[in-house]
């Protein structure tokens, strides 16, 4: 589940986190465009406290020095984000560094460049980037997962419907942020996803 401010509804992150551990999920980013390095940093420590009650995994998207400050178990990168050498000379072995790839060669340099998982996208359009990358669909997915072996997370406009379809293209897990924040029940919402992908 992808924990961003500006898509939550004005639902706290932390009860939204909350909500959704209950509901399954474990593994959790932390994405925040516009505020300040002190409020990321103070949201970041509560999301993290939050994380590590339910025994689930925290990453902050882009800022390391965020992931960093607070012991996140990671980060995630963009395209436009520190080099994945130097994110991982600063975290070390032991955190995990997830990389955004939207098409083959971004996903080679990824996997050669050590990261531990790749997000793909986006598959469908979504309205929580609104200026992002080319649509690759399924078919792209489906072009891209044999160029790695690492685990690859589907994102951009995945709803419960489209589930099965990423999952059979190759993807191993989703990254959702609309169709759990626009859903009136987050457990439940995260259990329906989770009974899609088991």
């Amino acid at each position: 589940m992808i924990l961003d401010a500006e898509a939550s509804r004005g639902r706290s992150l932390v009860e939204a986190l909350t909500q959704a551990a209950s509901g399954g999920a474990r593994l959790f980013q932390y994405r925040d465009k516009t505020s300040s390095a002190l409020e990321m940093y103070r949201q970041a420590v509560r999301l993290r406290r939050a994380a590590a009650d339910a025994g689930a995994i925290f990453l902050v998207n882009d800022r390391c020095d965020v992931a960093l400050a607070v012991d996140a178990d990671g980060v995630h990168l963009g395209q436009q984000d520190l080099p994945l050498s130097y994110a991982r000379s600063m975290l070390g072995s032991g955190k995990i560094i997830g990389v955004s790839t939207h098409g083959a060669a971004q996903v080679k340099e990824a996997t050669e460049g050590g990261a531990d998982y790749l997000g793909f996208g986006p598959i469908f359009p979504t309205s929580t980037k609104p200026h992002h990358e080319p649509v690759v669909g399924i078919e792209g997915l489906r072009q891209i997962r044999p160029l790695t072996r690492l685990p690859v997370f589907a994102i951009g406009g995945l709803t419960l419907d489209t589930v099965e379809a990423v999952v059979g293209a190759g993807a191993n897990g989703v990254a959702v942020v609309s169709a759990i924040f626009d859903s009136a029940d987050i457990a439940a919402a995260v259990r329906a996803f989770m009974a899609r992908l088991l």
